[in-house]
């Protein structure tokens, strides 16, 4: 901690939401402050980051401190975990985090060189927390040697901090905030000079951090805007890095974003190889043993054994997933039998505890039983912090879930941890072939599958009877998958014409349907008791020398021949409607035809009987559609089966097709 100032925005002693006690101050910034603070009711030591009372008010930082807070829901040991968000009684805003002790990565560049591999191990770390991060939409944006803290001053504890906001404690490496640019200049991607930031420059931003960590020193970014656009645009200068860290930072830090590694995930897979130990059995047994030896003259020599005891830790922790094994152990008996229930977790032997002081009673035998759990998930991670025990991963299903949590509550509560656990139920994809064999055997009226949506089943049925036994046959397949119905009940008499129609493309036919009595749209065509529809027909001005057929298909299973009508025979397109900025208007109702004896008003008025979905038709052809001019209206059989016949004989008259439905209902 360091001294406290005037102007300091909490003072020691100072109590925060009746829960935290400021014991000082950790660091000062342009933006805020940070306290170490002990919970009154826990005991646990916690960092609290204040705005000050400038930026408390100001939205876009605001904005950040609830970006930070988002990471509550990441369970993971290589991210700083988040408790709250609030506002003091002064009016200042500030979040509540677990107080990590170690230096940060760039005090330790300052303190001298850092080895290669110790840098791969901070990197493998670093992605794993940028992982669990990007899985949750969140984007770093900051990263950098000063948001990477050593948690006890070890590379494979690395764990990040400062998610989102700004701060100013180093004056060789500023951070910027603002509504479009985010970040240091130094470790920032090229795409996010332009404003852009996604989870491919966070892994940018590692490697150059990496590139510094190892150098000592931040790369140049440039002196003026212009230098730092064209600097961002090459690759960084890694002259001298060995490999393979040398390569791995070139991945990382290339200039375009698709040329990174895909994902942090990819990253850390990557990475388990590179750090996989490489067999070096003869020169370990010809060193160690000669030291051993050396060890035991010298101890000899005093006249005596000296008890070398191991280091204490405090708090003793244990962090694992299927790809490695970290932590602590009491002696090597119970390491042992920590890393054998690790190896059957795994399916791999993981070497990565060592032996230290302070483990809580019965810690070998929790740590197994706990591993056997985790393995029940996919993409398992565990993470023991003293009393703290933190489980994620994915189950097949809700009730693979629901029994881990139960398990895992109940070894919690007999070993005396506090769990925190974070299962996400992700299902095996469904079979294809099952879905598509189970759509085709309730496809009553067209073609079923899975639309632009995964998981969602679009199209049409018959009937609702149909709808439900689909519902039905779904909800045995999918289990916890989602596979969610988007279909609509039409009717028999309009899937009997859709299904006899032959398929044509719309080519600009179009249907446009409004109201009688103001001419105004009806966009969802939808009408009410006594209203009138107003149907028009429009397509393309230089549609011409072609006949057009319009027909509606209604509730009563009938089909109503719209034009030509009883009243007239006219179908040419270049003798009907009006055309205007290159579109044909054609009405089709209501319109007033003259016969003997007066006026005959040709028009559709909807009936309490007529409630349901009917489907208006319309079709473009070379000449008549039909030989022989159709009633007024005539049942589904007899149209379906002079459709049949056109598509036998002439099936090219057909030039374009367009349907739109048409709905009545009691109230609209």
């Amino acid at each position: 901690m360091i001294g406290e100032q005037p102007g300091d925005i909490f003072r020691r002693g100072e109590i925060l939401n009746h829960t935290y006690e400021i014991e000082g101050v950790l660091g000062r910034g342009g933006t805020g402050e940070i306290y170490r603070a002990r919970n009154l009711i826990s005991g646990r030591i916690v960092a609290v980051k204040a705005l000050n009372r400038r930026f408390s008010g100001n939205d876009d930082y605001i904005g950040l401190m609830r970006r930070e807070e988002q990471l509550r829901d990441v369970i993971d040991d290589a991210v700083v975990r988040y408790t709250e968000c609030s506002r003091s009684d002064g009016g200042h805003v500030f979040l509540v985090m677990d107080h990590i002790e170690g230096p940060s990565l760039a005090q330790a560049m300052e303190a001298g060189r850092i080895e290669a591999r110790d840098l791969l191990i901070v990197a493998h770390r670093v992605a794993e927390g940028l992982r669990a991060a990007h899985r949750h939409g969140i984007v770093h944006r900051d990263l950098s040697p000063d948001n990477i803290i050593l948690r006890g001053g070890a590379p494979e504890r690395a764990t990040i901090i400062d998610f989102g906001i700004a701060k100013d404690l180093s004056a060789g490496a500023q951070t910027i905030v603002g509504n479009d640019f985010a970040g240091k200049y130094e470790y920032a991607a090229p795409e996010q000079i332009d404003g852009r930031a996604e989870p491919r420059s966070d892994l940018y931003a590692l490697g150059a951090t990496l590139l510094a960590a190892f150098r000592g020193e931040a790369p140049f970014a440039g002196a003026t805007p212009g230098e730092i656009v064209r600097r961002k645009g090459r690759p960084l200068d890694t002259e001298g890095v060995p490999e393979p860290l040398r390569g791995l930072i070139d991945r990382l830090a290339a200039p375009e974003a698709e040329r990174r590694p895909a994902s942090a995930a990819a990253v850390v897979e990557e990475l388990d190889r590179l750090l996989r130990p490489q067999a070096e059995p003869d020169r370990r047994r010809r060193v160690w043993p000669a030291l051993a030896a050396l060890l035991l003259l010298a101890v000899l020599a005093v006249g005596g054994w000296i008890a070398l005891r191991p280091p204490l830790a405090e708090p003793y922790r244990l962090t694992a997933s299927a790809a490695d094994l970290a932590g602590e152990a009491p002696d090597r008996a119970a390491a042992a039998r920590i890393a054998a229930a690790y190896a059957r977790a795994a399916g791999h032997e993981s070497h990565g505890l060592r032996i230290a002081r302070g483990a809580p009673e019965g810690w070998a035998d929790a740590a197994a039983e706990v591993l056997a759990l985790a393995a029940t998930l996919d993409d398992w991670r565990l993470a023991l912090n003293g009393a703290e025990a933190a489980l994620s991963g994915r189950a097949p299903d809700a009730r693979s879930a629901a029994m881990v949590e139960t398990r895992f509550r109940d070894w919690a509560s007999r070993r005396g941890f506090e769990p925190r656990l974070q299962i996400e139920v992700v299902p095996p994809p469904l079979d294809p072939q099952a879905v598509s064999a189970l759509l085709q055997r309730h496809a009553d009226c067209g073609p079923l599958s899975e639309g632009g949506t995964e998981g969602v089943i679009t199209g049409a049925v018959a009937t609702a009877e149909t709808a439900a036994a689909l519902e039905r046959a779904l909800a045995d397949l999918r289990g916890d998958r989602p596979l969610h119905l988007a279909i609509t009940v039409l009717n028999p008499a309009i899937c009997a014409v859709r299904q006899a129609l032959p398929d044509r493309p719309a080519q600009g036919l179009s249907i446009w349907l409004g109201e009688a009595a103001t001419g105004a749209p009806n966009l969802a065509g939808i009408y009410g008791p006594g209203d009138y529809p107003l149907v028009e027909i429009r397509l393309p001005a230089g549609m011409s020398g072609l006949a057009l057929w319009v027909g509606l298909v209604d509730v009563t299973g009938s089909v109503l021949n719209l034009l030509p009508n009883v009243y007239s025979d006219e179908s040419r397109i270049d003798r009907l409607g009006t055309v205007a900025n290159g579109v044909r208007t054609i009405r089709v109702m209501p319109l007033e035809f003259q016969v003997a004896g007066g006026t005959q008003l040709f028009a559709l008025q909807v009936e309490a009987r007529d409630f349901g979905r009917s489907e208006l038709v319309a079709v473009v052809s070379r000449g008549d559609l039909f030989a022989l001019r159709r009633p007024k209206d005539e049942s589904v059989a007899s149209f379906t089966e002079a459709l049949s016949a056109l598509r036998r004989d002439d099936p090219d008259r057909l030039v374009a097709v367009t349907r739109r439905l048409l709905e009545s209902r009691p109230s609209r």
